[in-house]
């Protein structure tokens, strides 16, 4: 694991210029699904960027944007017959509870997270399966696949969102197509998985933030269309 870095927002640092270095607050974004504005927007600071990994922390109180029904309703709250066929809108929220550790190796087909109990208590990590991500000069933009997958400390591991995931394909926001990528992509992670293979071996649920980093900011700019992209 990289070591920590002192605090720094820039806004180079992307592809053009290399890797960001520790300590640089960037954009994770998700684009929505069967469109191209953004959704969810998460402010982050790098903890490593390389060839091999990027790896960023999502701070407690962290200021974000999520999606919610035009009435305000929370989108996990409507029932899943009409949860993505109902108009939304977004929203600036906090990320409340304990942070996240985001780690996202380069054309992989998803992310995978780290979440902890108070008290640094690790409790699980978290396959996200999404798009490759894309870098730019403030960030990463991606796209969200709805199936996911625990693992737990003990390693055994179980799905998640597979009704959520149906429900896409039937509201036309996922084509046969792409959900049998999906669905390869899931099997791989599976196979990663049961081979405890990297990031599960590498150690970070005994990571900790720098102390001295801050809480990003949440930019007013936060959906700006990259002015360089590239996977």
């Amino acid at each position: 694991m990289a070591d920590d870095g002192a605090v720094r927002r820039v806004e180079k640092g992307g592809p053009e210029t290399g890797f960001w270095t520790p300590g640089t607050q960037i954009l994770w974004r998700y684009r929505e699904n069967a469109g191209q504005h953004f959704h969810i927007v998460r402010p982050v600071t790098v903890v490593r960027d390389d060839d091999e990994l990027l790896a960023v922390w999502l701070a407690p109180g962290t200021e974000c944007v999520k999606p919610v029904l035009v009435d305000g309703t929370p989108v996990h709250v409507e029932p899943l017959e009409s949860r993505y066929t109902k108009p939304r809108t977004v929203q600036r929220d906090r990320w409340f509870g304990t942070g996240v550790l985001k780690l996202s190796r380069p054309r992989e087909p998803w992310s995978v997270w780290l979440f902890w109990d108070p008290g640094w208590q690790f409790k699980n990590w978290y396959v996200n399966l999404e798009e490759p991500g894309t870098r730019w000069e403030g960030g990463v933009d991606s796209q969200d696949h709805f199936l996911d997958i625990s693992v737990l400390p003990d390693r055994s591991w179980i799905w998640h969102d597979e009704d959520e995931f149906a429900q896409a394909q039937r509201d036309g926001l996922m084509d046969a197509q792409l959900a049998e990528r999906v669905r390869a992509a899931s099997r791989s992670a599976v196979q990663v998985i049961e081979a405890w293979g990297p990031p599960f071996t590498d150690g970070w649920q005994h990571w900790r933030p720098n102390p001295e980093w801050g809480v990003p900011s949440l930019p007013d700019d936060w959906d700006r269309t990259p002015a360089h992209a590239s996977p």
